[in-house]
């Protein structure tokens, strides 16, 4: 099994920045990818950034020129950089794992709120 805990999260005005961060642990050493979803209200789950751990990023359109996702390997976690935020960022984010064999791991959420 993999858990995760999602940390960072907040209320920010318009413009400013906010870090998330993913801790893994447990079988970890069965992941390949990790990455973030959003869920705003009302909306469905979006996807967000993802890193491989080929280092290889992917990211939403809505985002990819103001966030950045990075990973630490020691530890075991995944940061979500979030810059320039818009009122339109503001979600329940979801940290995500990717195992071999097919599984995801989904964290609990946290909040940002993005005030204008």
């Amino acid at each position: 099994q993999v858990h995760l805990v999602e940390s960072g999260g907040g209320t920010v005005q318009a413009g400013g920045s906010l870090r998330l961060s993913c801790a893994a642990s447990g079988r970890t050493f069965s992941l390949y990818a990790m990455g973030w979803l959003r869920q705003a209200p009302g909306k469905d789950r979006d996807f967000v950034a993802r890193i491989w751990w080929s280092d290889q990023t992917a990211y939403a359109d809505s985002v990819k020129d103001r966030f950045s996702i990075s990973r630490d390997i020691g530890k075991d976690t995944v940061y979500l950089q979030m810059n320039i935020l818009e009122p339109e960022d503001t979600a329940v984010y979801y940290c995500i794992a990717n195992e071999y064999g097919g599984v995801e791991h989904v964290g609990q959420g946290i909040q940002v709120t993005v005030s204008s």
